[in-house]
């Protein structure tokens, strides 16, 4: 750690024996009798991608009504409190996902596509390829100056092999990120993993393992760097790391209890959950959502995906007061009690994702906070899921987009406009530039 009388550097760490713990924005990080004040620096911009499988019952997803001041539909009310930073996108579609004579496939074609706007290859083998994915090459730019230049995360495991799918690979159904046409990404399930991505560099592999067996928090093999920062600190800025220190912590103990159950309880030798996982899909989504938002806030990576669950998965969500699995509940021959099942289904990702938003608003950072400074793109690479729908897909993107996003609109695009438009358009807002991506024709406007 590294500490003058000018400024604590914004890469200032925490360090002790296999641990290292990086610190959120303060004032003491920008430089003393400066004519940059916290208010002039430059908004550091976020980008995150959220995919729900299984598409959506558009009937209640869409708005009623189209432009500025728009009202809410059913199943996005839970993001009303958001609303000024929110924009709905309809029109949208990835055609690239459709058959194009490969047969059927929606599902795995479905998520390869969603950020790519590519056709995925028909294959069982290792000869998989779609394209480049959008976080990817925001990651090239964006991730230049942080620790992680991305991080992909998830709920349900994806290393299965050969055929998932009418034909093609398992890895195209259960992750949306592509390094490169033929490097998947697939997503991190365990919270444990992640967390130590996060805070455990520093020391050798034997001493970062050693920590974990043990009861100890990460924040006692940094006691003494964080009592030697904090007589360097303003009161402001002290609370600042307080409250981040016991966010950290209460992850922490969210994990090791996980990890405690998974220990006590006899598993199946078929369920392959790994350790540290929590026992209920709404305990894992808001920990991993957690471990974004501190990814976030001390500036580990500035580009995320989070895939809620596999397409054409068995995954089914009781926290939403449905017990069906959400792949069957999708195919809903137009149903009303099936549908009504689905749009419950919907509702609850959506007040997941309020979970995430809300904790970015609540964390200052500069004059504004982790939510103006952040474009979080959710949505689905299938609309209807009972016909295997590419087209008019349900998409949301909300946050300031540090300055560069107007929200409080429904933009109505016009039907079968490519979605890859649109990604051009959000790596633009960022600072991103890509003359083309997939199937793209020209950038949205947004």
């Amino acid at each position: 750690m590294i500490i003058t009388k000018m400024a604590i550097p914004r890469r200032t760490v925490l360090r002790g024996l296999g641990a290292s713990l990086a610190l959120p924005l303060l004032d003491a990080m920008v430089p003393a009798l400066s004519v940059v004040t916290k208010a002039a620096t430059r908004p550091t911009p976020r980008l995150g991608f959220v995919y729900i499988p299984n598409g959506a019952n558009m009937l209640s997803w869409t708005p009623p009504t189209a432009g500025a001041n728009f009202d809410l539909s059913p199943t996005l009310m839970p993001l009303a409190p958001y609303k000024n930073q929110l924009v709905v996108a309809t029109g949208l579609s990835n055609k690239e996902a459709d058959s194009q004579g490969d047969g059927s496939g929606e599902h795995p074609r479905a998520s390869a596509g969603w950020l790519t706007g590519v056709h995925a290859k028909r294959t069982e083998g290792s000869d998989i390829q779609a394209g480049t994915s959008a976080d990817q090459i925001a990651a090239r730019e964006l991730g230049k100056d942080t620790s992680l230049p991305s991080l992909e995360i998830g709920l349900e495991s994806s290393y299965g092999v050969g055929n998932c799918n009418n034909g093609y690979a398992c890895v195209y159904q259960g992750t949306v990120a592509w390094r490169t046409p033929t490097m998947p990404l697939p997503p991190e399930v365990n919270p444990r993993v992640v967390f130590e991505r996060l805070f455990g560099e520093g020391g050798s592999t034997a001493e970062r393992l050693s920590r974990m067996r043990t009861d100890a928090s990460i924040l006692d093999w940094v006691m003494e760097d964080t009592a030697r920062l904090r007589t360097s600190l303003g009161s402001a800025d002290q609370a600042t790391v307080g409250q981040y220190l016991d966010a950290v912590r209460e992850i922490e103990r969210r994990i090791q209890k996980s990890e405690a159950k998974a220990a006590e309880a006899t598993m199946p030798t078929t369920l392959q959950r790994p350790v540290g996982v929590p026992e209920t899909y709404d305990e894992h989504a808001k920990l991993m959502y957690d471990l974004q938002w501190l990814a976030f806030q001390v500036d580990a990576t500035r580009v995320f995906t989070f895939v809620m669950g596999r397409e054409n998965g068995g995954q089914s969500y009781p926290a939403s007061g449905v017990l069906d699995q959400h792949h069957g509940t999708s195919h809903h021959q137009n149903d009303p009690i099936k549908l009504e099942k689905l749009n419950k289904i919907n509702k609850y990702h959506v007040t997941l994702l309020a979970y995430f938003l809300e904790k970015l608003r609540s964390t200052p950072e500069g004059d504004g906070t982790l939510l103006d400074r952040s474009m979080i793109l959710y949505g689905a690479g299938l609309s209807d899921g009972d016909q295997h729908s590419h087209l008019q897909l349900p998409i949301v993107i909300v946050g300031g987009g540090a300055g560069q996003l107007k929200g409080n609109r429904h933009v109505e695009y016009v039907r079968d406009t490519p979605m890859s438009n649109l990604l051009l358009s959000v790596l633009d807002k960022v600072g991103v530039r890509a003359e083309r991506l997939g199937d793209s024709t020209a950038p949205a406007d947004l």
